[in-house]
């Protein structure tokens, strides 16, 4: 691919997550474009909900090319109406729901790839490594063979969208580099099975990472630090909660007795209204740090993947803060967190105010606040600054990478500043398509040799909008929130 093609250095977002970065990828727009923050949405009375494909504003490439075949795309579920194929990927609940379309082609991939699922139960294998690589191998040859089985449906494309988020799941428990080359061996191999695919079609193929990856050494528990400047309160344990703390009442054992009686939490969530879940929750001492807060004294939280929110009134339901005072207040909390040090007095916090990041949103985060290399921010409200990082070895990084191989690409081209927001610029460019006008990305000409069509027009660009018509999704996410808990993307 490097050798034949163009490459490069690629910027994530930030932070630079999964739910954030691949819908940048696919729509070339930031999230304040998108609208998608995180693996869950924060509502104003404080609840949340996971993120679904109907949640992404800007109309992603597979609504822009066609026919186009989309196959294990994070944030693709629901599975949209194309002219084509699509298997959505991770935030699918199970292979149960509705993954595919067409729906008949779920029935066809259980009939040709017995046992293929979305993704592992993480925490399963917390403690038994040396399965847990047999078991991401597993998924990655099922995985492979779907690829295959939307190439059989793949006879005319104009986009054929793939993802592998093997090595994301293996590198979060396995920072062993003797491990890691043997699974990017088998990636390679695949890589080397799409080439000649694309060559048949004579079409350019773009290798592209959401974000890097890197060793951790440490967590760090961002609430901790504006609870103990006097930010963030608790909530007391008194009343019913507090009742039941003292019993020793906790969620995880009554989760137990209930499954004890056949009862599951799934079944009471898909039984019961959200809104029910969410009271009788805020009773249950433990386990819920988003109902730990207690809202009618605190000023601000973290919540997600590094989202800090000041509570103004505005915004949220019990909102302690003028909006008037937010510009103020943001001053302070960066203070607060660049003053954030090691014992060697490094800074270990990487801060980036929100309406930097995201001017185009009122409703973005104010604040993106994670760790710097070695270092991981959590959510948590705990006792503790910092925490080890139990079975997590690794995490992301703002930098991945970028490839790119095809008729219009300068082989040996090095790809100079690219950002996830300007690989569906490019592509669409690099195949005569117009740009939305409203992109955040720009088009790497550096990418395409000098006698290419793409090197020689101008950008075209084009007016698009998304229906937001479509009904909220309903559906029960605590299978993706345990798997997002084993990697470390949840608490």
């Amino acid at each position: 691919m490097r050798e034949e093609g163009a490459a490069g250095t690629l910027e994530s977002t930030r932070p630079p997550t999964t739910p954030l970065a691949w819908p940048s990828i696919a729509t070339g727009v930031w999230p304040d474009k998108h609208g998608i923050y995180g693996f869950q949405n924060l509502s104003r009375e404080y609840s949340h909900e996971m993120y679904t494909s109907r949640d992404c504003k800007q109309p992603p490439l597979w609504e822009q090319l066609s026919p186009a075949h989309v196959g294990n795309v994070p944030l693709t579920y629901p599975a949209s109406d194309i002219d084509g194929t699509m298997v959505t990927g991770m935030m699918t609940p199970s292979t149960e729901s509705d993954f595919t379309h067409p729906p008949e082609l779920g029935a066809e991939i259980k009939n040709r790839i017995p046992g293929y699922e979305i993704s592992l139960n993480y925490p399963e294998y917390a403690d038994r490594l040396d399965e847990f690589e047999a078991a991401v191998n597993d998924i990655l040859d099922k995985r492979r063979n779907l690829m295959r089985l939307q190439m059989e449906h793949a006879e005319d494309w104009q986009l054929f969208f793939f993802v592998y988020t093997a090595p994301d799941r293996f590198q979060h428990l396995v920072w062993d580099m003797d491990l890691l080359l043997e699974h990017y061996k088998k990636l390679d191999d695949m890589l080397g099975e799409v080439m000649t695919y694309t060559d048949e079609h004579d079409a350019d193929l773009y290798v592209v990472s959401d974000h890097g990856f890197g060793k951790i050494d440490q967590l760090v528990y961002v609430n901790h630090f504006l609870e103990q400047e006097g930010y963030l309160f608790r909530r007391e344990d008194e009343g019913t909660r507090g009742a039941l703390a003292s019993l020793g009442i906790s969620r995880s054992n009554v989760k137990q007795a209930l499954n004890r009686v056949g009862i599951s939490e799934e079944m009471l969530i898909q039984t019961l209204p959200r809104t029910l879940v969410d009271s009788v929750a805020e009773q249950i001492p433990g386990e819920h740090a988003l109902y730990d807060v207690d809202y009618e004294r605190t000023i601000a939280f973290v919540h997600d993947a590094g989202n800090c929110y000041i509570n103004d009134t505005r915004r949220f339901e019990k909102g302690t803060v003028d909006p008037a005072d937010v510009p103020a207040l943001k001053a302070e909390l960066m203070d607060l967190f660049e003053s954030v040090t090691n014992e060697d007095d490094e800074q270990i916090l990487r801060v980036f105010d929100g309406d930097d990041l995201f001017p185009n949103d009122p409703k973005s985060p104010n604040f993106i606040v994670n760790g710097k290399d070695g270092y991981e921010s959590r959510n948590s409200i705990a006792d503790k600054p910092f925490g080890d990082t139990g079975v997590t070895a690794a995490s992301h990084r703002s930098t991945g990478i970028v490839l790119c191989r095809g008729p219009s690409i300068d082989p040996g081209a090095e790809l100079r500043g690219a950002r996830v927001v300007d690989v569906a610029p490019t592509l669409l460019h690099g195949i005569g398509e117009p740009v939305p006008a409203n992109a955040d990305g720009r088009v790497l000409f550096d990418a395409f040799r000098e006698d290419a069509p793409a090197s020689r027009t101008k950008v075209q660009r084009t007016d698009l909008t998304r229906s937001s018509d479509d009904e909220a999704v309903d559906d029960d996410f605590t299978d993706v929130e345990d798997r997002l808990k084993g990697l470390g993307y949840m608490e």
